[in-house]
């Protein structure tokens, strides 16, 4: 049996992130193996308190992007705690931070000047709102206000809603993911060059790059897109339909299930109509498309036939609330509810290797609770650790 902790077992990754970006990066490569050592400043990283709800002191939403890290508290603003920090990155491979752009500067640690000379193997990920410089340079960034500023709350909504914040923190996290790609993709050049390199990932580039297929759109015809509600700006039929009970989301993607879809409702016209003989009719006729469905969707039970639906090939589904999802078959079937202990349970890692899967070895730490062990792995006597700890520059 394979004991690797996983495809990233002996990567050492310094994380110096806090909120969701970030962390969300660092709980991934954690989840594959690699040692992460999260540094946080005395007070804590602030989702800690974005509660309730709680587990013990800290909030749900901490323990959701945390987890297989040691956790240390430090002061940074502190020449001590720099002093610390430059221990921890001897020997690192990857250092992850957000802090405004120029921060690591002012501290004296700039990555040009500094940390690539004398750790030339490492590779720094910054993430930022909108980078250090143009227009937007230095400003701070938040998952809503990028969401609103790249044009996704533009596209998400109807003409009732107005524009909608998207429900969870897509960009968030999807930066955390391109963030994840770019130091995977640093490590690969590594092996080549013998050299890292800094990593420039911002909120609002990762924003923009949601925006398909609603940029390629607007390129071509320069029509700006307007907000459609569920309905895609593209295909029909794809949107939410009623039924005789709970509704249904049906994405058709092409004439052949959309016949699947007429086969399956009895509704044989409707292949006869032209306005419907190819997605190109049936977008154009999009209204006129979901009364006719609906008419023949009104008889149904929608959990029902979404599952009929989708086992003759038809992609449809029903919609789902969050319980349901916790407690479908599927969910536990895929691993993706995992366990840590008796007080730990989270979302499971999505990627799935055959020979290194992902493990969960820890619960999210709390506030400075593997302090002490980290410092004395760096090889600090009881001394120097006890003055820090009487200082104030640790804490934990």
């Amino acid at each position: 049996m394979n004991q690797s902790k996983g495809a990233l077992e002996g990567l050492k990754v310094i994380d110096l992130s806090r909120v969701l970006g970030g962390p969300y990066c660092s709980q991934a490569l954690a989840d594959h193996g690699a040692d992460v050592i999260k540094l946080e400043p005395l007070g804590g990283d602030e989702t800690r308190g974005w509660g309730p709800p709680w587990e013990g002191a800290d909030a749900s939403y901490y323990r959701g992007v945390n987890r297989n890290k040691q956790g240390i508290a430090v002061d940074l603003s502190r020449p001590e705690g720099i002093e610390l920090l430059m221990s921890l990155l001897e020997g690192a491979d990857v250092l992850v931070e957000n802090f405004k752009p120029g921060t690591l500067k002012r501290w004296g640690i700039d990555y040009t000047e500094v940390l690539s000379q004398r750790f030339p193997g490492l590779i720094h990920c910054a993430i930022s709102g909108f980078g250090g410089d143009g227009p937007l340079g230095d400003l701070p960034g938040y998952d809503a206000v990028i969401q609103a500023m790249a044009g996704l709350m533009s596209v998400n909504g109807d003409a009732d809603s107005g524009a909608l914040r998207i429900g969870l923190p897509i960009v968030d996290m999807v930066t955390g993911l391109n963030a994840l790609a770019g130091v995977l993709l640093a490590l690969n050049e590594r092996h080549r060059s013998g050299l890292g390199q800094s990593l420039d990932i911002t909120l609002y580039d990762c924003g923009v790059s949601l925006l398909h297929p609603h940029v390629p759109n607007y390129l071509a015809c320069g029509k700006i897109p307007q907000l459609t509600g569920n309905a895609h700006p593209n295909i029909a039929p794809y949107d939410s339909y009623c039924t005789g009970t709970e509704p249904i989301f049906l994405a058709v993607g092409n004439d052949g299930q959309f016949a699947k879809l007429c086969a399956q409702l009895g509704a044989s016209e409707m292949l006869e109509d032209p306005r419907f003989a190819n997605n190109g009719t049936r977008s154009g006729n999009r209204e006129a498309l979901k009364q006719a469905l609906e008419m023949h969707l009104a008889s149904h039970d929608g959990a029902a036939l979404a599952q009929q639906l989708i086992r003759a090939g038809v992609p449809c589904g029903a919609i789902a609330t969050i319980d349901t999802v916790v407690a479908h078959p599927h969910t536990a079937h895929r691993g993706m509810l995992v366990d840590i202990g008796d007080d730990y349970r989270g979302i499971g890692s999505p990627v799935k290797l055959s020979r290194t899967p992902a493990t969960y070895r820890s619960a999210p730490p709390t506030l400075g609770q593997n302090t002490r062990e980290v410092l004395e792995g760096l090889g600090l006597d009881e001394q120097v650790i006890e003055k820090l700890y009487a200082t104030g520059i640790v804490r934990g």
